[in-house]
């Protein structure tokens, strides 16, 4: 069964204020993180310089980047592609987060992630997920076919 998602929820301009400011992080994020890593190895541990508080070389400044316009270019566009592209941007976040910690002490740290990073990628993955938990669009009357199967009763 889908999940039930509500529409139009009075809330959707705060979730995807919230969703702008983390795109707007990831992406000023990318920016100065490459500016300042550009020389450097592209990937692992030797090219890795700190950056407004995150641990980053080219390769992690450059997915930073590139997240970053997609969940802004999705925020400010609005409708539903935000809705998807916030719960896509979640999962992925989230993914991204536990396999860096698993990671974080082997050889296989590629985006140079320290501990701060991870956490970072959680809330961010949570502020995302979160959002596109509230920011559904549709018509008045998909809103209300929705309250009203969200709150009948169900049946066995």
């Amino acid at each position: 069964m889908a999940a039930h998602f509500p529409i139009n929820h009075h809330l959707r301009p705060l979730y995807r204020l919230l969703c702008v400011v983390a795109g707007l992080y990831m992406l000023v994020f990318g920016v100065v993180g490459f500016v300042q890593t550009s020389g450097n190895q592209f990937t692992g541990m030797d090219g890795a310089e700190w950056v407004l508080g995150l641990r980053t070389n080219p390769a992690f400044s450059l997915l930073s980047l590139a997240a970053g316009v997609v969940v802004l270019g999705a925020n400010l566009v609005g409708r539903n592609l935000a809705h998807y592209v916030n719960q896509l941007a979640g999962i992925v976040l989230t993914v991204v987060g536990m396999a860096s910690l698993a990671l974080m002490q082997t050889e296989a740290n590629i985006f140079a992630f320290s501990m701060v990073n991870v956490i970072v990628t959680f809330i961010l993955g949570g502020i995302t997920g979160t959002a596109s938990l509230y920011d559904r669009v549709g018509s008045a009357s998909a809103a209300d076919a929705e309250e009203h199967l969200r709150h009948s009763p169900r049946t066995a």
